[in-house]
């Protein structure tokens, strides 16, 4: 049965990356329940790309699983060219795609280094960089970035994976100000510590007890909270905010 959404998204394609777990699942199935197509992009988990499409679909709207990774230009234009060959053209963006790093600087490989900033920052400048054209033709589009608390405040031992969260957050509050004028919004939610495998991999049980102690909320965040976020800043609700960051942390950086 097609799904009837109430925040203008219905009839829309949106393109989330990084959609196969985690947030980036939870925003490709909130945006379905809106009635908006989907996009999925994924990098290596296949397999559950395409149950969660199988799902999406079984929603009444229109899904595709895209392989790709974001910090390749050529696989950006694939992405794209598959995108608007089997659903339509992007008017919408979700640039979700992360990969977390763990160490002291001094022991970072320029390697790791580009490899976190080729994924979380380029890749989101190359998504944004294509999918414009079509949304400034058309007077309309809505791009959010997750971002994190940690492009924010910063973070001891994940000072790379801070410095792209912070410089994805600089290209947000740029972009806004240069496509808004075309009816394009571009946001940043930055989500503090949230329930994800991604998560899970780095903090041990008592460092996660310990996390949430510090949390005025008494708990971690959950993708759907993010994915809630993401739709508002997507739906016509949120006309008029641009080039704003939504922090989601239970207060915990007040």
């Amino acid at each position: 049965m097609p799904v009837e959404g109430h925040n203008g998204l219905k009839g829309r394609i949106c393109l989330v990356t990084g959609a196969s777990r985690g947030i980036g699942a939870a925003v490709a199935r909130a945006v379905a329940v809106e009635g908006a197509g989907v996009a999925v992009n994924y990098f290596s988990s296949e397999r559950e790309a395409l149950l969660l499409v199988d799902e999406l679909k079984a929603l009444g709207v229109p899904a595709l699983a895209v392989q790709g990774d974001v910090g390749s230009e050529a696989d950006v234009e694939a992405i794209f060219k598959n995108i608007e060959t089997e659903l339509g053209q992007v008017d919408m963006l979700i640039n979700n795609a992360g990969i977390s790093l763990r160490a002291l600087v001094t022991e970072t490989s320029t390697a790791q280094w580009q490899k976190v900033m080729d994924t979380n920052l380029k890749g989101a400048f190359l998504c944004c960089r294509r999918a414009l054209p079509h949304m400034i033709r058309q007077q309309f589009g809505r791009i959010v970035n997750i971002a994190s608390i940690w492009g924010i405040n910063g973070a001891a031992c994940e000072a790379i994976y801070a410095a792209s969260k912070g410089g994805l957050i600089s290209l947000t509050k740029s972009l806004a100000k240069e496509v808004g004028p075309l009816g394009i919004n571009v946001n940043a939610v930055s989500p503090g510590p949230v329930e994800t495998d991604m998560l899970r991999k780095e903090l041990d049980n008592e460092e996660r007890n310990n996390l949430v102690t510090e949390i005025p909320a008494g708990r971690l965040g959950y993708p759907e909270e993010v994915a809630s976020a993401c739709v508002y800043l997507l739906s016509r609700h949120s006309s008029y905010i641009n080039g704003q960051v939504l922090v989601l942390d239970g207060g915990w950086k007040i």
